[in-house]
C-alpha cells in the first residue's frame, strides 16, 4: 500500500490513498502561498512520486492544490529571490527532478485544476496525462516576462500536447489562457464548474483504474516511446510491449468475462 510507503511527516504535501488502494490524490498545500513550489514542496514531490513508481497496486492518480485561489502558482519567486545564484539553481534542479518524476510515473495522472495553473503550475499540469479544469483556471507559461523560460518540460511537452504553432504562441507571448480556450487547444480534456473539478477527476481516475493495470501501463509506455516516431519506426517497440499481455491473468480474464457476457475482475497479474 502506497500509505505504507510515503512518508507520514509531509508539510507541504497531502496524499490520500483510494479504499481499495488503487487511486492515489496528491495535494499540494501551501494554500497561502497559492500552492508556489518551493525547495521543501519540490523535494517532497520527488520523494512521493519516488514511492508511486514503486507502488504497484496504484492504478491511477490525481495531482491538485488546496484552497480556492490556484492548483500550483509556479516556483515561489518570494523564497527564489533570497537565494543565492547557486541555491537558485539548486532549486531548480529539485523543481526539474520532481515534475520528470512525476512524468515518468508509470499509471495515469490527472491533473484536477483549479484557479491559477502558471509556470510551473503548468508545467506540473502538463507532466500529468490528463487535465480537468474548472471553468475559473487560467493557465499559462509567463516566464519570458521575468527574464526566463520553462525550465521544467514546458518548451518540449507543450508542443507535443497541442502543437508546434500553438506552443510557440503561448511560449513565446508568455500569455495567459482561459478554461475556455485551453480546451479549445486541446491543452484541457475536461472544462467543468468549479464545484465539479475534483469529482470528474476522481472519477476519471476511476474509470482507468478499473481497466486492466498492466494493458494501461504498458500503453502509456507505449504511446510515449512512440511520440515522435513514424509509424514504421514505432511499430517494433510498441508490437514488443503489446506481446507482453498475451500470457497475463488480466489478459485471460477479459477474455473470459467477455464471453460470459460481465465485467471483469483484474488482478494486475
Amino acid at each position: 500500500m502506497p500509505g505504507a510507503i510515503v512518508p507520514s511527516d509531509l508539510e507541504t504535501l497531502l496524499v490520500d490513498v483510494s479504499d481499495d488502494g488503487h487511486v492515489v490524490t496528491i495535494t499540494f498545500n501551501r494554500p497561502a502561498a497559492r500552492n508556489a513550489i518551493s525547495r521543501q514542496l519540490a523535494a517532497e514531490l520527488l520523494i512521493v512520486c519516488d514511492a508511486l513508481s514503486e507502488a504497484d497496486a496504484v492504478r491511477a492518480v490525481v495531482v491538485t492544490g488546496s484552497g480556492t485561489q490556484a492548483f500550483c502558482a509556479g516556483a515561489d519567486l518570494r523564497e527564489r529571490h533570497g537565494l543565492t545564484a547557486e541555491e537558485r539553481s539548486e532549486h531548480l534542479t529539485l523543481v526539474e527532478g520532481a515534475v520528470e518524476a512525476l512524468a515518468a510515473l508509470p499509471m495515469p495522472t490527472i491533473a484536477a485544476i483549479h484557479g491559477y495553473a502558471l509556470a510551473g503550475g503548468t508545467e506540473i499540469a502538463i507532466a500529468c496525462d490528463l487535465r480537468v479544469l474548472s471553468r475559473d483556471a487560467v493557465m499559462g507559461l509567463p516566464e519570458v516576462r521575468v527574464g526566463l523560460f520553462p525550465g521544467a518540460g514546458g518548451a518540449h511537452r507543450l508542443p507535443t500536447i497541442i502543437g508546434m504553432g500553438r506552443a510557440k504562441d503561448l511560449l513565446l507571448t508568455g500569455r495567459h489562457v482561459t478554461a475556455d480556450e485551453a480546451l479549445s487547444l486541446g491543452l484541457a480534456n475536461r472544462v467543468v464548474e468549479a464545484d465539479d473539478v475534483m469529482p470528474t477527476a476522481q472519477a476519471l481516475a476511476v474509470e482507468i483504474a478499473a481497466n486492466a493495470p498492466i494493458a494501461v501501463r504498458l500503453l502509456k509506455q507505449a504511446i510515449h516511446l512512440s511520440t515522435g516516431m513514424d509509424t514504421a519506426s514505432a511499430r517494433g517497440p510498441v508490437t514488443a510491449l503489446r506481446r507482453e499481455l498475451d500470457a497475463t491473468d488480466d489478459y485471460a480474464e477479459g477474455l473470459r468475462a467477455f464471453s460470459e457476457k460481465r465485467k471483469p475482475t483484474f488482478t494486475g497479474r
